[in-house]
């Protein structure tokens, strides 16, 4: 996608987190490395049940003394609320919504280079008074930035343009990357099912956090069964949850999608033996060709 773009989607909030303690209080929380966290690092993590099911992603980086977490508006509430249970006496101040600064998507082919910012997912700098890094999961995603909401400007003034939300849709849902809780059912997803190892969502060297042990286990036993990719659609989208089938055999759930692309969670299983004897998958009417994107390993 040549040239490059900047979008200021009104479904990212902002939770903040500041205090002595805030990076014991986080580290002991979160799949992701907290110490990782600084002015030059971004992380991606998921905040998980005690049984490893999903409750929220968001991105984390360090600004101002303290962290923002980049996370999903309409649920910013219940990420402080379920944070803050586990304050005790830990030394962290939690604030959401903030209303002081915005987040910001930048994509395009030349959003990286025009930032002069390599790369390596999860590099971050000091931009206009706030923070851009590269999006953590994949570099084709491009950046993603922190602005004081009065700052907007700089990014026309470093030659963005206002980009179309449907261009970063589409390129979201080929790269096979879910969109929080519109692809992760809460309390039922299961990280290693939807990428997160390979989108460096998960650290398996930090100490323990909530929901550790069922994600270690399906990691080292090898119990992923199913997983999350795009599908092309032949015929109208399914709506998110509609049974995906294969023969009379089901096979998955679609989750979002836009036009003829969307994203399901499928059995591998079924994949495989859809492949093997060339048949399409089915849902609602509409055949499904699964991809298998080249940053996932299966």
């Amino acid at each position: 996608m040549a040239g490059k773009f900047y979008l200021a989607p009104k479904s990212r909030g902002l939770l903040q987190i500041a205090g002595e303690d805030r990076r014991t209080f986080l580290q002991g929380l979160i799949s992701n490395d907290v110490t990782l966290v600084d002015g030059g690092r971004a992380i991606y993590a998921s905040l998980l049940t005690a049984q490893g099911r999903f409750l929220h992603d968001f991105f984390v980086s360090e600004f101002d003394d303290g962290f923002f977490l980049d996370a999903e508006a309409e649920r910013i509430d219940d990420l402080k609320r379920r944070l803050s249970l586990y304050r005790l006496r830990s030394k962290v101040a939690l604030a959401a919504p903030i209303d002081t600064h915005r987040v910001a998507i930048l994509f395009g082919d030349d959003a990286l280079r025009s930032l002069d910012l390599p790369e390596d997912p999860g590099r971050a700098m000091s931009f206009a008074g706030g923070v851009v890094y590269v999006d953590p999961r994949l570099t084709m995603l491009g950046a993603r930035a922190i602005l004081p909401s009065d700052r907007q400007s700089a990014l026309e003034h470093a030659g963005f343009i206002p980009g179309d939300p449907e261009a970063y849709e589409e390129l979201r849902l080929a790269l096979g990357v879910p969109d929080g809780s519109r692809d992760l059912p809460v309390e039922k997803a299961l990280l290693l099912e939807n990428g997160f190892d390979e989108l460096h969502g998960v650290d398996w060297k930090k100490g323990c956090y909530v929901g550790q042990e069922l994600t270690a286990r399906m990691k080292y036993r090898a119990l992923i069964r199913k997983r999350l990719m795009p599908v092309r659609v032949d015929g109208t989208l399914p709506r998110a949850g509609t049974p995906i089938m294969l023969g009379d055999q089901e096979a998955g759930e679609m989750r979002s999608g836009h036009r003829q692309l969307g994203l399901a969670l499928l059995r591998i299983d079924m994949v495989e033996q859809a492949e093997r004897e060339a048949r399409h998958l089915t849902a609602d009417g509409a055949s499904l060709t699964p991809v298998r994107p080249a940053w996932a390993e299966f």
